[in-house]
């Protein structure tokens, strides 16, 4: 009996010390799943496994309410805002791409002219963060310590990788699919790291694309999603079809590399990428917390050209289900369970294609912006002899040439009124107004709030206009994001490790939210362009 008892208090001891977390967590890992909608979370709930999404609902604390507070809801700002706690009107990522009045020109997100690509001889690594104007999480966790924690960021997408790691990081890597390799940027390193030039030498994504794409259930099972042969859905590149099995292997070499990222198999390979750079660069080993940034990406495509409802995106999160319970195993070993923090998030939700919507008389259609720029120069030209007055509609905004308006001493506000008037007489389009005078402008909310939000003086352009639901800019086949409505804003949140006790709330919470929520937990300051809050319950 002795025995026995001392048995159990040994027992206990070891399995308190077992299970006994540090001060602070040795890494934090933030996984972005590109176009995740929150109901993902939920409806393959009955053939997920029980060590991915399951598990990270089941042992970790969910924020079943979180939405993105602000317009556009686009991936380059979806980014920013889940690291800086901050939005549009002050970071300054006011979309994927925005019109320059200064230069005439589009500006990609993360374009640098000054950097160089490292690692591949294309232009694909001309990019740095700095048209980001506020810090992120991750350069605070390097202010807070004297830059001893290591920061990296991770993606197919550069900008999934590059705006998450901050200004700060010690490197951020993409995928470039002309050579199908990971590279980076002169603004982080002059060279790869021995280790990336050895993974990049394997060429898996070639392997990946030597094999064909079958569904990973029998088809029968896949009844929560639409007939496989849909009129409405993209193929993927170098493919006739859009049915399975999707014929990888049969997709020619000019294609194989960049057809790739429309593959559930690159979210394995960002992973994997993953788990190599932890191993590699020593993430979580030192005396101070690090952290990694992880974009996963080919969700996004997927979805892209498949849409919400198909087989194709039910098969791309049950395989990303494995892949998220493989990486969480990882990590346990690498860092004992409660010793790292993990949180997963989506930059943006994404619309039902409008083919699947009219299938099931549901209102929906798209709208082409090059079409409306077109008329309303038209229009223009007719009524004030001005041409070209509309420089470009990019982000549901009219980017107007004011300087020639006011050059040839014509009445911009005038002009501004036509548009207004033009724009309202569209049976899709809801409401226009100058987006300078949102605050004044009768909307809804929280249409309101995330249009003040989404709009800076110096990026973004002169008149606004809203679509129906289910409307959106595109042609007929596949599908996109970028609205206010809840299926472009309504994304999961699940914070799972270190110090996180299983729960789940429905209380309204930001994507702004997860900056400060991290900056609390970690005892840090929160990024300087900072307007979220703390998500006390997840923090008790």
């Amino acid at each position: 009996m002795r025995y026995k008892l001392s048995f159990i208090l040994l027992f206990c001891f070891l399995t308190t010390v077992g299970f006994a977390q540090a001060a602070k967590p040795k890494i934090v890992v933030g996984l972005v799943v590109d176009q995740m909608r929150w109901d993902f979370l939920y409806k393959y709930g009955d053939l997920y496994g029980a060590n991915g999404f399951k598990r990270l609902l089941k042992q970790g604390f969910s924020n079943d309410n979180a939405m993105i507070p602000y317009v556009p809801t686009y991936t380059a700002v979806g980014h920013s805002c889940v690291y800086t706690g901050s939005v549009p009107a002050i970071n300054g990522v006011v979309g994927n791409n925005w019109f320059d009045k200064t230069t005439g020109s589009s500006v990609y997100c993360t374009d640098d002219s000054t950097a160089t690509t490292v690692g591949s001889n294309t232009k694909a690594g001309f990019m740095s963060p700095k048209n980001l104007w506020t810090t992120t999480i991750t350069d605070e966790l390097r202010l807070s310590n004297n830059f001893k924690s290591r920061v990296i960021g991770i993606a197919l997408k550069d900008r999934g990788a590059i705006l998450p790691a901050g200004h700060s990081a010690n490197a951020a890597y993409w995928y470039d699919d002309k050579p199908g390799k990971w590279i980076s940027s002169s603004y982080y390193m002059s060279k790869l790291p021995q280790w990336v030039d050895n993974f990049n030498d394997k060429d898996y994504p070639a392997d990946y694309m030597s094999k064909d794409w079958n569904p990973l259930l029998p088809m029968n099972k896949y009844d929560l999603s639409t007939a496989d042969d849909k009129s409405y859905e993209n193929n993927i590149k170098g493919e006739k079809g859009v049915v399975f099995p999707h014929k990888l292997s049969a997709i020619g070499a000019a294609d194989k590399y960049a057809s790739f990222k429309t593959t559930p198999f690159a979210n394995t390979y960002t992973l994997d990428f993953a788990k190599m750079a932890i191993t590699n660069e020593g993430l979580g080993t030192g005396s101070v917390t690090d952290f990694l940034a992880v974009s996963i990406s080919s969700t996004d495509y997927i979805g892209h050209n498949f849409g919400p409802n198909s087989i194709e995106i039910e098969d791309t999160y049950l395989r990303l289900d494995k892949d998220i319970a493989d990486f969480l195993t990882y990590l346990d070993l690498k860092f004992g369970v409660g010793n790292y923090l993990f949180f997963l998030t989506a930059d943006h939700g994404v619309a039902h294609i409008p083919g699947f919507l009219q299938e099931h008389r549901i209102p929906g259609g798209t709208v082409s912006e090059s079409g409306i720029a077109n008329e309303l120069n038209q229009i223009v030209e007719t009524n004030f002899g001005i041409k070209k007055a509309v420089l470009a509609i990019m982000n549901y905004q009219i980017y107007l040439n004011t300087d020639s308006i006011e050059r040839q001493g014509k009445d911009l506000d005038a002009i501004k009124k036509l548009l207004i008037k033009t724009l309202k007489q569209k049976p899709y389009i809801v409401t226009a107004f100058v987006t300078e005078d949102v605050e004044q402008t009768a909307l809804p909310q929280p249409q309101k709030e995330m249009m003040k939000n989404g709009y800076n003086p110096k990026r973004s352009g002169d008149i606004q206009f809203t679509f129906m639901p289910g409307y959106f800019d595109g042609g007929n086949k596949g599908t996109t994001h970028g609205l206010w409505n809840p299926y472009d804003a309504h994304i999961p949140l699940v914070w799972f490790g270190w110090k996180i006790k299983p729960g789940k709330s429905n209380r309204e919470v930001y994507m702004t939210d997860i900056a400060p929520t991290l900056a609390a937990m970690l005892q840090i300051q929160m990024p300087s362009g900072s307007v979220g809050k703390v998500i006390a319950e997840v923090i008790k």
